[in-house]
């Protein structure tokens, strides 16, 4: 049995719905559609609700029928800035907005929990439904801290979940402890010396600068990391020059770098700009770097992993298991576990074509399965 009876019964309900989502996604911070039909379909089920938390988030609140711990459950909602490749009849509609990622399944599965919970109340405790906005390294997580999530919403435990194309269906995976890599985000812009592509003596080349600068940083791991520890650079974007005879101004240069130790984070985050620094005292320019933090390391606090897989196992059997690897793919619910203990899952899906492609198709009969799995958890987790 991969899904409880009643929600299996809705399933098609489940599925209309998220491919409404899909159909209308919006970018993080800008999910005002949304985050009104979630509000809307909460309060329809008799939950108390809450908005405007964190900018567009919503939070809802259900009692049981006797006192109990809070379990708090959370899905994101944003797509990312990207075009949909797939052709589907449900494909997006807004251009350059898609849901790449699946965040339309994750608020699915929470509503669909939410939904069987109210029906039967059948549970201790309190479930506070945590639908989070701009998870897509825009700092939706930290929003909602700022908001005073916990402090108007106190949990005890919190779980969240994310969709996998790289695992079979309804296989559940977790790591206790570190999971998942800490983020950086960094914009460095190099203001050289413009010239004819003929004449190279007077210029300050910022393409021949950016492209040491590049080289260089792809030395920060290799050449200061501990060869143990996991992390990486990668600069991603590389702007400069518009003619095949005029050396730019500028280059701009953009990217990412991954870790699991905060003292690699903060190293990383040194050295670049350090070498920034350094180029522009050479070439006699100037180098400006914005370096800033957008994801914490994840840490699945031990404890209620045991717990998720105790709840899961009678659902899933063997396929929910405690032996995921570390992945360098970050996720904003790390921000979120630092404040309360609980644990961050993978359930996989049908699919071969991974998160982020512009072809990616999200399993809907994954719904019911990621619906049980959230509401087993307050079933179980919330009897003191």
């Amino acid at each position: 049995m991969h899904s409880i009876d009643r929600i299996a019964e809705f399933a098609d309900d489940l599925t209309a719905l998220r491919q409404d989502f899909h159909r209308h996604p919006e970018l993080g911070f800008e999910e005002h559609r949304t985050s009104a039909r979630v509000a809307e379909l909460l309060d329809e089920w008799g939950i108390e609700v809450t908005r405007g938390i964190g900018g567009t988030g919503v939070v809802g609140v259900l009692d049981g029928k006797q006192p109990g711990r809070t379990i708090g459950l959370r899905a994101d909602m944003d797509a990312l800035p990207m075009d949909e490749q797939t052709n589907l009849p449900y494909a997006s509609r807004n251009p350059g907005v898609f849901h790449g990622c699946g965040h339309d399944g994750h608020t699915t599965m929470l509503l669909g929990a939410a939904r069987y919970l109210a029906e039967t109340r059948d549970f201790a405790g309190r479930a506070v439904f945590i639908f989070q906005p701009a998870e897509e390294g825009l700092g939706g997580a930290r929003a909602m801290l700022r908001d005073g999530l916990f402090e108007r919403f106190p949990c005890d435990e919190l779980y969240g979940m994310h969709n996998s194309p790289y695992n079979e269906h309804a296989q559940l995976r977790i790591r206790p402890g570190k999971a998942q890599a800490g983020a950086g985000f960094f914009d460095i812009e190099i203001k050289g010396r413009g010239s004819h592509g003929a004449m190279p003596q007077v210029s300050r080349d910022p393409i021949v600068i950016g492209s040491g600068l590049v080289k260089d940083m792809q030395e920060i791991v290799s050449r200061n990391t501990d060869p143990t520890h996991a992390a990486v650079v990668s600069v991603t974007e590389f702007h400069a020059g518009s003619a095949y005879n005029v050396i730019p101004e500028s280059a701009v240069l953009r990217g990412t770098f991954r870790y699991f130790d905060e003292a690699d984070g903060s190293m990383i985050e040194a050295r670049i700009r350090q070498l920034c620094a350094g180029l522009a005292l050479a070439h006699e320019i100037e180098i400006t770097a914005d370096i800033r933090n957008v994801f914490d390391v994840l840490s699945n606090d031990p404890e209620r992993v045991e717990n998720l897989i105790e709840v899961a196992r009678e659902l899933l059997g063997d396929k929910a298991q405690a032996n995921a690897e570390l992945t360098m793919g970050s996720e904003d619910m790390a921000d979120l576990l630092r404040v309360v203990p609980g644990a961050f899952f993978n359930l996989g899906h049908g699919g071969t074509v991974p998160l982020h492609n512009p072809g990616f198709v999200f399993d809907d009969s994954i719904l019911p399965v990621g619906a049980s799995l959230l509401a087993r958890l307050v079933e179980k987790r919330g009897v003191a």
